[in-house]
């Protein structure tokens, strides 16, 4: 089917830490009717995660941040979840390294791509590439917990893996991409589900 979106007009919302648009397209359907659609769309940019796991000690790194929708949504709002971060242009691989030693404190090693996915793709053009990785006591750089300037107040958590897969059968892990580096990484390592 050709031409099956037809952009009329976007007008921009804000454009101050994130660009939101609202766009109005005429849009063809499945059956060849055309329909009027308005939608708005919110762009940060893209992104990375990773989870390391230390297979010595059957442990991951994970960290505990405050997020506002979550704050709005259920009163909250430290959640936690696999460290990530905004490419800023940079490979992904070359962000996920950046970002555990941000806030983490951690080098990884023997990062492991295992999907690249939109998280919201209703509203949110963000794409997140999602990555495991190793990582030992001895790869320790700094204290992580991210940088202060860019309002990040990180809380580093290590748990055993057990512990990691528990909180999120039983809902203290919410956020969707650690959920799936959790599932990918059980996988990886051949365990059934919790």
């Amino acid at each position: 089917m050709s031409d099956p979106v037809k952009i009329e007009s976007v007008e921009t919302l804000s454009h101050a830490w994130a660009r939101l648009d609202r766009y109005v397209i005429s849009y063809r359907r499945r059956d060849g009717r055309r329909e009027r659609l308005v939608r708005e769309v919110h762009d940060h940019g893209h992104g990375a995660a990773v989870l390391p796991f230390d297979p010595e000690r059957n442990t991951v790194l994970l960290v505990r941040q405050f997020r506002l929708p979550a704050y709005l949504f259920d009163g909250e709002g430290h959640i936690i979840e696999a460290c990530a971060g905004l490419l800023d242009g940079n490979d992904p691989a070359d962000c996920a390294r950046r970002e555990a030693e941000e806030e983490l404190g951690f080098a990884v090693r023997n990062l492991r791509r295992m999907a690249s996915v939109y998280s919201t793709p209703g509203a949110v053009t963000e794409r997140l590439t999602l990555f495991l990785a190793d990582y030992s006591p001895a790869d320790r750089l700094g204290d992580g917990g991210g940088h202060a300037h860019e309002g990040e107040d990180i809380e580093v958590l290590e748990l055993p893996l057990d512990d990691a897969r528990r909180l999120a059968r039983d809902g203290g892990i919410v956020d969707a991409k650690t959920m799936l580096l959790l599932m990918y990484l059980e996988r990886e390592r051949g365990l059934p589900p919790l």
